[in-house]
Protein backbone atom coordinates (compact mmCIF):
# COMPACT_ATOMS: atom_id res chain seq x y z
CA UNK A 1 0.00 0.00 0.00
CA UNK A 2 1.15 3.50 -0.86
CA UNK A 3 0.11 6.40 1.35
CA UNK A 4 0.21 9.89 -0.09
CA UNK A 5 -0.36 13.15 1.74
CA UNK A 6 -0.08 16.56 0.10
CA UNK A 7 -1.45 19.98 0.91
CA UNK A 8 -1.86 23.33 -0.77
CA UNK A 9 -2.80 26.79 0.45
CA UNK A 10 -5.27 28.62 -1.77
CA UNK A 11 -6.06 32.35 -1.78
CA UNK A 12 -9.84 31.95 -1.50
CA UNK A 13 -12.18 31.65 1.47
CA UNK A 14 -13.06 28.27 2.97
CA UNK A 15 -16.52 28.03 1.41
CA UNK A 16 -15.23 28.79 -2.09
CA UNK A 17 -12.45 26.19 -1.79
CA UNK A 18 -14.87 23.54 -0.52
CA UNK A 19 -17.66 24.31 -3.00
CA UNK A 20 -15.31 24.10 -5.99
CA UNK A 21 -13.90 20.79 -4.76
CA UNK A 22 -17.39 19.25 -4.57
CA UNK A 23 -17.98 19.90 -8.28
CA UNK A 24 -16.38 16.60 -9.29
CA UNK A 25 -17.52 16.71 -12.92
CA UNK A 26 -15.41 19.88 -13.30
CA UNK A 27 -12.16 18.17 -12.23
CA UNK A 28 -10.98 17.56 -15.84
CA UNK A 29 -10.79 21.36 -16.26
CA UNK A 30 -7.84 21.56 -13.91
CA UNK A 31 -6.55 18.05 -13.13
CA UNK A 32 -4.31 16.68 -15.84
CA UNK A 33 -4.86 12.96 -15.05
CA UNK A 34 -8.66 13.16 -14.62
CA UNK A 35 -10.29 12.56 -18.01
CA UNK A 36 -13.95 12.36 -16.98
CA UNK A 37 -16.14 12.23 -13.87
CA UNK A 38 -19.79 11.29 -13.89
CA UNK A 39 -21.79 11.86 -10.72
CA UNK A 40 -24.21 8.92 -10.41
CA UNK A 41 -25.72 9.91 -7.04
CA UNK A 42 -24.64 12.46 -4.40
CA UNK A 43 -22.45 9.75 -2.89
CA UNK A 44 -21.23 7.71 -5.90
CA UNK A 45 -19.25 8.83 -8.95
CA UNK A 46 -17.49 7.15 -11.88
CA UNK A 47 -13.98 8.40 -12.65
CA UNK A 48 -11.76 7.91 -15.69
CA UNK A 49 -8.10 8.77 -15.11
CA UNK A 50 -5.27 8.46 -17.56
CA UNK A 51 -2.01 9.62 -19.02
CA UNK A 52 -1.50 9.42 -22.76
CA UNK A 53 -3.25 6.32 -24.14
CA UNK A 54 -3.51 4.62 -20.72
CA UNK A 55 -6.91 4.80 -19.00
CA UNK A 56 -8.41 3.43 -15.80
CA UNK A 57 -12.10 3.65 -14.84
CA UNK A 58 -13.37 3.16 -11.31
CA UNK A 59 -16.25 4.02 -9.03
CA UNK A 60 -15.79 5.96 -5.81
CA UNK A 61 -18.20 6.32 -2.91
CA UNK A 62 -18.18 9.20 -0.47
CA UNK A 63 -18.61 7.67 2.97
CA UNK A 64 -18.49 10.92 4.94
CA UNK A 65 -18.82 14.55 3.89
CA UNK A 66 -19.30 17.64 6.03
CA UNK A 67 -19.56 21.03 4.28
CA UNK A 68 -16.55 23.32 4.74
CA UNK A 69 -14.72 20.60 6.68
CA UNK A 70 -13.90 17.30 4.94
CA UNK A 71 -14.91 14.42 2.76
CA UNK A 72 -13.79 10.78 2.95
CA UNK A 73 -14.11 8.37 0.04
CA UNK A 74 -13.37 4.79 -0.91
CA UNK A 75 -13.01 3.11 -4.26
CA UNK A 76 -15.59 0.43 -4.99
CA UNK A 77 -13.38 -1.73 -7.26
CA UNK A 78 -12.06 -4.65 -5.22
CA UNK A 79 -10.10 -6.28 -8.06
CA UNK A 80 -7.83 -3.64 -9.54
CA UNK A 81 -6.99 -0.27 -8.08
CA UNK A 82 -8.01 -0.07 -4.44
CA UNK A 83 -7.99 3.31 -2.81
CA UNK A 84 -9.47 5.40 -0.08
CA UNK A 85 -8.76 8.90 1.00
CA UNK A 86 -9.78 12.15 2.54
CA UNK A 87 -9.75 15.83 1.71
CA UNK A 88 -9.73 18.31 4.60
CA UNK A 89 -10.32 22.04 4.44
CA UNK A 90 -9.07 24.50 7.06
CA UNK A 91 -9.55 28.26 7.07
CA UNK A 92 -6.27 30.13 7.50
CA UNK A 93 -7.93 33.54 7.37
CA UNK A 94 -10.76 35.34 5.61
CA UNK A 95 -9.37 34.60 2.16
CA UNK A 96 -6.92 31.72 2.66
CA UNK A 97 -7.66 28.02 2.97
CA UNK A 98 -5.49 24.95 3.41
CA UNK A 99 -6.57 21.87 1.45
CA UNK A 100 -5.01 18.56 2.56
CA UNK A 101 -5.39 15.35 0.52
CA UNK A 102 -4.47 11.97 2.01
CA UNK A 103 -4.81 8.77 -0.04
CA UNK A 104 -4.09 5.09 0.54
CA UNK A 105 -3.56 3.24 -2.76
CA UNK A 106 -3.07 -0.50 -3.25
CA UNK A 107 -3.74 -3.26 -5.75
CA UNK A 108 -2.96 -2.87 -9.44
CA UNK A 109 -1.74 0.70 -9.29
CA UNK A 110 -2.00 2.18 -12.79
CA UNK A 111 0.25 4.63 -14.57
CA UNK A 112 3.33 3.86 -12.50
CA UNK A 113 1.85 5.56 -9.42
CA UNK A 114 4.12 3.93 -6.88
CA UNK A 115 6.17 5.44 -4.12
CA UNK A 116 7.14 9.05 -4.72
CA UNK A 117 5.47 9.19 -8.15
CA UNK A 118 1.97 9.14 -6.60
CA UNK A 119 2.95 11.91 -4.20
CA UNK A 120 4.32 14.04 -7.04
CA UNK A 121 1.14 13.56 -9.09
CA UNK A 122 -1.14 14.52 -6.18
CA UNK A 123 1.04 17.55 -5.39
CA UNK A 124 0.94 18.67 -9.03
CA UNK A 125 -2.83 18.25 -9.24
CA UNK A 126 -3.30 20.31 -6.04
CA UNK A 127 -1.20 23.10 -7.53
CA UNK A 128 -3.39 22.91 -10.67
CA UNK A 129 -6.46 23.22 -8.40
CA UNK A 130 -4.92 26.28 -6.72
CA UNK A 131 -4.26 28.01 -10.05
CA UNK A 132 -7.77 27.19 -11.23
CA UNK A 133 -9.70 28.32 -8.14
CA UNK A 134 -7.58 31.44 -7.62
CA UNK A 135 -8.12 32.36 -11.28
CA UNK A 136 -11.88 32.02 -10.86
CA UNK A 137 -11.96 33.80 -7.52
CA UNK A 138 -15.23 32.10 -6.68
CA UNK A 139 -16.88 28.74 -7.08
CA UNK A 140 -20.22 27.96 -8.62
CA UNK A 141 -22.80 26.13 -6.57
CA UNK A 142 -21.15 23.33 -4.63
CA UNK A 143 -23.06 20.50 -3.02
CA UNK A 144 -23.85 21.45 0.61
CA UNK A 145 -25.28 18.15 1.81
CA UNK A 146 -23.78 15.87 4.44
CA UNK A 147 -22.94 12.18 4.13
CA UNK A 148 -22.38 10.00 7.19
CA UNK A 149 -21.74 6.28 6.94
CA UNK A 150 -22.59 6.44 3.24
CA UNK A 151 -26.07 7.87 3.96
CA UNK A 152 -26.91 11.17 2.24
CA UNK A 153 -28.44 13.99 4.26
CA UNK A 154 -29.27 16.83 1.84
CA UNK A 155 -28.21 20.34 2.79
CA UNK A 156 -30.67 22.88 4.00
CA UNK A 157 -31.66 25.53 1.45
CA UNK A 158 -29.96 28.85 1.99
CA UNK A 159 -31.97 32.02 1.96
CA UNK A 160 -30.81 35.48 1.01
CA UNK A 161 -29.54 37.53 3.93
CA UNK A 162 -30.55 40.73 2.15
CA UNK A 163 -33.50 42.69 3.53
CA UNK A 164 -34.35 43.79 -0.02
CA UNK A 165 -37.21 41.74 -1.48
CA UNK A 166 -36.21 39.44 -4.32
CA UNK A 167 -38.22 37.95 -7.14
CA UNK A 168 -40.91 36.81 -6.85
CA UNK A 169 -42.35 39.56 -4.67
CA UNK A 170 -45.92 39.82 -3.53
Amino acid sequence: MTTVEQSVEVAVDLRTAYDQWTQFEGFPRFMSVVRRVRQMTPGVSVWVIGVGPLRQEFQAEIVEQVPDSHLFWQGLDRRGLRHRGEVRFRALGDDRTEVVVRMDISGRVPLGLIGGAASRVVGRELRNYRRYIEGLGEAGEGWRGTIRGGHVQPGMPEFSKSQVPTWPVG
